[in-house]
């Protein structure tokens, strides 16, 4: 079947890039198989990841498949164009179908994104991951890709004003190299490999970037251990729970 909807969208976007003069560096790119399926698991640190995670895998030629939340699919104008993307739509009370849907799409020979920590860091640090990323890719025998994003929460993060007219903005892209499930016989081993591999990334990414804090009311977008004001990962946790207690249950 064509994709009718995809390559516009990212048409679409490489040209707001561009207009916006956006530095972005991607490295690693040829991690991502020009065939086949794979999972390509990001850290997550803006609302726009899915974006520059999506980038990421361009170069190979490569469309990616998000898991993302059932609601934005039922949005007017954004849930028309993620079905037209083919996107994997998340329902927390169908878990195990999602679940499927992902894997069906892996076997397939499709690239599926996912971000397992499966909400934004406010401490821009890599927290504890969800074992559905390292699951999916045993049951569908498919590579993981890690893979780290920085600068993005410049743009449009948890608990900031967006600033999506940014100019000049230094995006980095990392993709590191695949690991692949059968390497690990013990799920847990593999699911420790991931995060140690998804965390040195991420600590690459903030340290070689180009971009420094203007003054101290810049600092917001640095994580604490860099300097930065941005939540410690204890306090960023009990953010996080208390945002989940005023959050009545359906």
């Amino acid at each position: 079947m064509p994709e009718l909807v995809y390559p516009p969208v990212i048409a679409a976007a490489k040209t707001m890039f561009r207009v916006l003069d956006l530095k972005i560096n991607i490295e690693g790119a040829h991690h991502v198989p020009r065939t086949g399926g794979a999972v390509l698991a990001s850290n997550h640190v803006s609302y726009l990841d899915f974006i520059f995670a999506g980038l990421g895998a361009n170069p190979s030629g490569r469309m990616v498949r998000f898991m993302a939340k059932h609601s934005v699919f039922e949005h007017r104008i954004g849930g028309p164009l993620m079905r037209g993307m083919k996107h994997i739509p998340v329902d927390r009370e169908a878990g195990a179908a999602s679940f499927r849907a992902a894997v069906d799409a892996l076997k397939r020979g499709e690239v599926v994104g996912v971000f397992p920590e499966a909400t934004i860091s406010r401490s821009f640090t890599v927290k504890e991951l969800k074992s559905g990323t390292v699951r999916m890719a045993r049951s569908a025998k498919v590579p993981v890709l890690p893979v780290a994003l920085w600068g993005t929460q410049r743009l449009w993060t948890k608990g900031r004003p967006r600033t999506l007219t940014r100019r000049h903005t230094p995006i980095t892209i990392l993709v590191g190299e695949p690991i692949e499930p059968a390497d690990f016989r013990d799920p847990n081993l593999l699911a420790a490999e991931l995060t140690t591999r998804l965390t040195a990334l991420v600590d690459r990414a903030q340290r070689e970037y180009p971009d420094a804090p203007v003054g101290p009311d810049d600092t917001w977008w640095l994580p604490a251990h860099l300097g930065g004001t941005a939540p410690t990962p204890e306090e960023a946790a009990a953010m996080d729970a208390a945002g989940e207690r005023r959050t009545p249950s359906v």
